[in-house]
């Protein structure tokens, strides 16, 4: 099968939205801090590659329409399933005898739970937060697109980012975090958290405005039309894996 430029686009960037999901989610528990005022805020190292997401959730959304990015969100939670189930699995076997024995120089069991095993709620609580604010990042570009129309990219880009991550943040503190730490240091991760994804939203506006303009110039595809229906052209790629 001939792959066309549409399809092969698609592909690309679904590949690397769930590679930055995927990513995001296992090194999660990690947490870091940023130095501002004199104060050190903390926050996961799983925000790093989450960036992404949400610049390819807005391509995806102007290009191809609520009803495939709606079926890549479930793609999204079913392979962050997998690769939560597939941990459980990693974690229950049981280790190779000499790897238990003083002296082994290879990695070591409690190495390996510490890093997988206790990672666990921060996976659920992603899995959890992501359809959530997937869902409701979906709504609200195809709202603001409605308002706006073809304008005014940036409104329904960053618009829709900022309501669907103050939802991702909020569930992923209260559920992955919530009862580990002091609630004062819960809500300092959150509120830090959320500000940071809302300042590299604005921050990749550009980026957005640039991929959008390069995907038109280059792989000769526009934006999808205003009205409130998904692209019939998306039926075309499900039956035919071309237009």
């Amino acid at each position: 099968m001939k792959l066309d430029a549409r399809l092969t686009l698609f592909m690309t960037l679904v590949g690397v939205f769930l590679t930055s999901l995927l990513l995001g989610n296992l090194i999660a528990g990690k947490l870091t801090y940023i130095p501002l005022f004199g104060n050190d805020y903390a926050l996961s190292v799983g925000e790093i590659p989450f960036p992404l997401t949400f610049i390819l959730t807005d391509i995806l959304n102007e290009f191809y329409g609520r009803k495939v990015v709606r079926r890549v969100t479930l793609i999204g939670l079913a392979m962050t399933g997998m690769a939560f189930v597939m941990i459980q699995i990693a974690v229950a076997v049981a280790w190779y005898p000499p790897a238990l024995e003083e002296g082994w120089t290879g990695l070591q069991p409690a190495e390996f739970d510490a890093v997988f095993a206790s990672a666990t709620r921060i996976q659920f609580a992603s899995m959890c937060a992501f359809m959530a604010s997937q869902l409701i990042d979906i709504t609200a570009f195809f709202f603001l697109k409605r308002v706006t129309g073809n304008r005014m990219l940036w409104l329904r880009a960053t618009g829709s980012t900022a309501i669907s991550q103050l939802v991702d943040t909020t569930l992923v503190g209260v559920i992955g975090w919530g009862g580990l730490m002091p609630y004062p240091a819960l809500f300092e991760i959150i509120v830090t958290t959320y500000l940071l994804k809302l300042g590299v939203a604005v921050l990749m506006t550009p980026v957005i405005y640039a991929l959008h303009a390069g995907i038109e110039k280059w792989w000769k595809l526009a934006p999808l039309p205003l009205e409130g229906r998904d692209d019939p052209r998306d039926d075309a790629v499900d039956a035919r894996g071309q237009p």
